[in-house]
């Protein structure tokens, strides 16, 4: 299936992050941190939004940093994605 985000929405996939610390201590799936560092999958085509004009700044492949607990998790085709809007993106990582 292919998702194609409205408005000023953006589609993330999660990158993975190390499963050791530092130290290397191997941290078990409970303890670890949701990952804020993800991979843009699909861009809306931004427009006027509440009165606003929106462009866009990302584009798919680009490595971003998002807000901690922003967006909404799907799961399609048995991947799990992230809808957020462009303004809970903080960085490009490059």
């Amino acid at each position: 299936m292919k998702i194609k985000p409205l408005s000023d929405r953006v589609v993330l996939k999660s990158l993975e992050n190390e499963e050791k610390t530092v130290s290397g201590i191997v941290l078990p799936g409970a303890s670890k941190e949701k990952p804020q560092l993800a991979e843009v999958v699909a861009v809306g085509p931004g427009g006027v939004v509440d009165g606003n004009e929106v462009k866009m700044n990302v584009s798919v492949g680009d490595k971003v940093i998002y807000s901690k607990y922003a967006g909404t998790e799907v799961k399609i085709d048995g991947e799990e994605l992230i809808i957020v809007r462009q303004s809970d993106i903080l960085a490009i990582a490059e």
